[in-house]
């Protein structure tokens, strides 16, 4: 390894006391190939067997904590503790050779495909469907339903610990549940959970409480709790940056392990307010200072890039399609072999990237999001 890689690859505490190897993470990322039954699948399997060891730690795609939140087709459930021995072979199937395992659990809200539910009604923060053709009008939730969701949240946790992973990483991002209550476009309640800035942020503070109460009734030993936030959206009226640096200011004091900021590229300003030209990441960095690491995520393809993003202060990089086309892309650096990365998707590749049928389909028909190459 070149000296000057050395920052990937210090190791660091977390608050909780979890240890990991080094600086990189595995993004989440959907895969669409779990069961249907909501079990997860050999394939699953595979696929993160072949993207662990290397990496400190890996965040799985999100998991639904209720049927009424199922997002994806082809997505694994933690919503029943019939799921636990699966949640189990995934936990250690990741950590085998030394990476942490975290669990992304998740509502999808009003995002929701209607034909993926019980009763085929999306249920939201209020009933205003999402900016999108198409989208299905959600059901404003009771208040009983929400009360349910945060135990559920809770409830997931207890699973997540009793299967054996590391931590959970709360989506409280990419227009899902948790931002639907804090945006003002999804969000037009009345009541304590909406309105102002400081109600909007209710729903997300609760699940955080459900979690952290879950976490010190049944955790034997230091577990993870991250959240991932998505610092703007392009909805009208719609969560702005300032929004934002007050609620990660309220997070910071929540006891997180992490903030995982979820953006297409670390050093774009803000694409709502175009004189905010200064990363947002980094924004969210000096709001917060050291009461909670943040991690930073976006088309950091290289051991350079990553290095340059690491010495801005931000001690965590998430790194997501850079893996998908390079899934050895921590041993290749740990190696001296960093100019051997791939940075293109070879559409031959597939068998030997170890990516499920319907991941790779989506990857082939998805035009912008990976270079593929014949």
């Amino acid at each position: 390894m070149k000296k000057k890689y050395e920052k990937i690859f210090q190791e660091f505490t977390f608050l909780s006391g979890v240890e990991v190897k080094n600086r990189i993470m595995v993004a989440p990322m959907t895969h669409y190939s779990s069961e249907e039954s909501g079990e997860v699948s050999e394939r699953e399997l595979a696929y993160y067997k072949e993207r662990t060891g290397g990496v400190g730690t890996l965040i799985t795609a999100c998991t639904y904590v209720s049927k009424d939140g199922k997002g994806f087709p082809g997505q694994f459930s933690i919503d029943d503790d019939r799921f636990i021995p699966g949640l189990k072979k995934l936990a250690q199937t990741i950590q085998a050779n030394g990476t942490k395992a975290v669990i992304q659990i998740f509502h999808g809200g009003r995002q929701s495909p209607p034909q993926l539910l019980p009763d085929q009604q999306p249920v939201s923060a209020s009933a205003v469907a999402a900016e999108s053709e198409g989208a299905a009008v959600p059901r404003e939730m009771t208040e009983i339903e929400i009360n349910r969701t945060i135990q559920a949240f809770g409830d997931a946790t207890r699973r997540a610990i009793e299967a054996g992973f590391d931590g959970v990483e709360i989506h409280g991002a990419n227009t899902y549940l948790l931002q639907q209550f804090f945006s003002p476009h999804s969000n037009r309640r009345k009541d304590q959970w909406g309105g102002s800035l400081e109600n909007r942020m209710k729903f997300p503070l609760a699940i955080v409480d459900s979690v952290q109460k879950a976490v010190k009734e049944h955790a034997k030993n230091p577990f993870i709790v991250g959240y991932r936030i998505s610092p703007e959206e392009g909805s009208n009226p719609g969560i702005q940056l300032e929004d934002t640096l007050q609620f990660v200011d309220k997070l910071a004091d929540q006891g997180l392990d992490y903030l995982h900021v979820s953006v297409n590229h670390f050093w774009n300003g803000s694409f709502r307010e175009e004189d905010k030209t200064e990363s947002r990441i980094i924004k969210i960095h000096e709001k917060i200072g050291d009461r909670t690491p943040v991690v930073g995520v976006g088309s950091l393809h290289t051991a350079d890039e990553v290095v340059e993003a690491l010495e801005t202060g931000i001690p965590f990089i998430a790194l997501g399609r850079e893996l998908l086309m390079e899934p050895k892309w921590i041993e290749k650096v740990l190696a001296g072999e960093e100019d051997q990365i791939r940075k293109t998707l070879s559409r031959k590749a597939q068998e030997e990237l170890v990516i499920p049928d319907p991941l790779w389909d989506r990857l082939m028909n998805v035009k912008g999001w990976l270079p593929v190459e014949d």
